[in-house]
């Protein structure tokens, strides 16, 4: 195949960490994935193709419930010194999310994630790609690939070439198509459940909402959103997608930056770009109720959510709320049917209320609720 496997994963994390897998404390990826509070994997491939230039790392967190299933991330880690250990570490902080996801979603799959490192825009080709496909078809089926940020539909098209536990293909090619449509519906589900919850009505009409990236899956809130009666602001880095929503959509109002949407009068604050978007310096300022948005990883590091609750925001865990996608993408390993998907995907609003509900009974916070949900869910799998 022309392909090299490499296994050795020595270096020390950057004090920066990566973009959504940030830890207190840094630590190796090896000692992550050692340690059962962070990590707890069953398998980890570091893939190297030279001839295509690929470098990238497949994680599978738990194949409990079956096989792993989650998104493939290209994206240029900022760290300087060593970007491959940051790609290390977003791939396993994101395949056990992509655990958590799937259990709570109701599918019979574990979680895995998988990134490539570099800018897709100046490496992405269709050899690197068909490479790609060989390293997750060398796993048999224990890990099924998906879109995630940085690639697209057509790219699981060309990795289905090399690989058939590919998901989030074309109709044209016997798959279901953009995952962002059913993604978007799913968090307004849980924001929906929010909504009755905060405020004992399941609408956010009349509510001031508040989205950061408007790009696949924000610009589709948006619509929802406004459909509902909702007012609407938002922000994003890339002002073309400001453009788009607010040429579509005139009613709509735009701020200059992340900074000034969380600082601007919200009930509902809705991160959809990427993940640590709650951190010691937002959370103290945030003026929403609630927050509810697609991002994955919201929570920068362990206690957020405690904080969060103490300043009596109510968050809606975010594995929870943005498995619209995946309930997507599993549908299609059976023949796509998009009103199967999208009723299984509404069942968000009741598995959200049902964490809001055991929050309350047992005096935590939301996210803690759903981890337990989750970790109960596993744990029956592992037993049967």
């Amino acid at each position: 195949m022309g392909v090299t496997t490499v296994t050795d994963v020595r270096h020390t994390v950057s004090a920066d960490g990566p973009t959504e897998s940030r830890v207190p404390n840094p630590l190796s990826p090896l000692s992550t994935l050692f340690r059962s509070d962070l990590g707890g994997h069953e398998q980890v491939l570091l893939c190297q193709d030279r001839e295509s230039g690929l470098k990238a790392v497949i994680a599978i967190h738990s194949t409990a419930l079956g096989p792993a299933l989650g998104g493939t991330r290209f994206h240029a880690y900022a760290s300087e010194e060593h970007p491959e250990d940051a790609a290390v570490l977003d791939a396993l902080n994101l395949a056990r999310g992509m655990s958590y996801k799937n259990a709570l979603a109701g599918l019979d799959h574990g979680g895995g994630k998988a990134v490539i490192l570099g800018d897709p825009e100046e490496i992405k080709t269709e050899k690197l790609l068909l490479a790609y496909g060989r390293f997750v078809a060398s796993l048999g089926g224990r890990y099924v690939t998906a879109c995630d940020v940085g690639t697209y539909v057509a790219d699981m098209d060309v990795v289905a070439r090399e690989c058939p536990w590919t998901t989030g293909r074309s109709p044209e090619n016997g798959g279901a198509g953009d995952s962002s449509v059913l993604t978007a519906f799913g968090v307004f589900q849980g924001m929906r459940a929010s909504a009755q919850a905060s405020w004992g009505a399941p609408t956010l009409r009349g509510r001031r909402v508040g989205i950061a990236g408007v790009g696949k899956v924000g610009h589709h809130l948006v619509e929802h959103l406004l459909e509902d009666g909702a007012e609407v602001v938002v922000t994003d880095v890339r002002t073309e997608s400001v453009d788009r929503v607010l040429a579509r959509h005139p009613r709509v109002q735009a701020v200059r930056d992340t900074e000034a949407l969380i600082r601007a009068d919200l009930d509902v604050y809705a991160p959809c770009a990427l993940g640590g978007a709650l951190d010691d310096d937002t959370v103290p300022v945030l003026t929403a109720k609630v927050v509810c948005g697609a991002a994955n990883n919201q929570l920068a590091h362990p206690g957020v959510e405690k904080d969060l609750d103490g300043r009596g925001i109510l968050y809606a865990p975010d594995y929870v709320v943005n498995a619209g996608g995946v309930i997507q993408v599993a549908d299609e390993l059976h023949g796509f049917d998009f009103d199967r998907a999208k009723a299984k995907a509404a069942k968000i609003f009741d598995t959200t209320l049902a964490i809001f509900d055991r929050a309350r009974t047992d005096g935590i916070p939301a996210a803690a609720a759903a981890d337990r949900l989750a970790e109960h869910r596993m744990a029956e799998g592992h037993d049967a």
